[in-house]
């Protein structure tokens, strides 16, 4: 088909229409960290909202609804937000512990676990539902934890 049967407005229609971002059926735990990251990032999607209602919404309906889709998330996830604070003294890995393990050879790695919203494994940090976080979730100084097939001996918990 020739460029000059189709209508301009059609690849902009088919991107106004975007799903909806999926909403984990897990609770939704966070920490103080978490909550605010989560409370900054409505606060963006508001403005962004509102910046996309003051321009010409005919024009750009793209805007609109990555605005519409995304203001839905932040609220609905804020909506069910379960502020959780880490225990002072942990004796064993809990929800927003960071904890140190060795591998058999030798490496150490620490990772802070944290609600989904918030994970990056680059910088640190895990979700609480992640096969990773699950491993350690419970165990103690000195216990062991099986992480992909191989064992690991978690050395301090924070």
């Amino acid at each position: 088909m020739s460029v000059a049967f189709t209508k301009e407005g059609d690849s902009e229609a088919a991107a106004a229409d975007l799903p909806d971002r999926p909403i984990s059926p897990h609770p939704n735990l966070v920490t103080a960290s978490g909550l605010a990251r989560l409370e900054a990032d409505l606060a963006a999607a508001r403005a962004a909202y509102a910046a996309a209602q003051k321009g010409d919404v005919a024009a750009d309906r793209t805007a609109m609804a990555r605005a519409t889709r995304d203001l839905r998330y932040y609220n609905a996830r804020r909506a069910t937000a379960q502020l959780v604070e880490p225990p002072a003294d942990p004796e064993a890995v809990r929800f927003g512990c960071t904890v140190t393990f060795e591998r058999a050879d030798g490496r150490r790695q620490t990772y802070r676990i944290v609600g989904e919203d918030e994970a990056d494994p680059g910088a640190g940090s895990v979700s609480y539902i992640s096969p990773l976080a699950r491993s350690l979730l419970g165990k103690a100084v000195g216990e062991t934890a099986i992480l992909a097939g191989a064992e690991v001996e978690i050395i301090m918990i924070e």
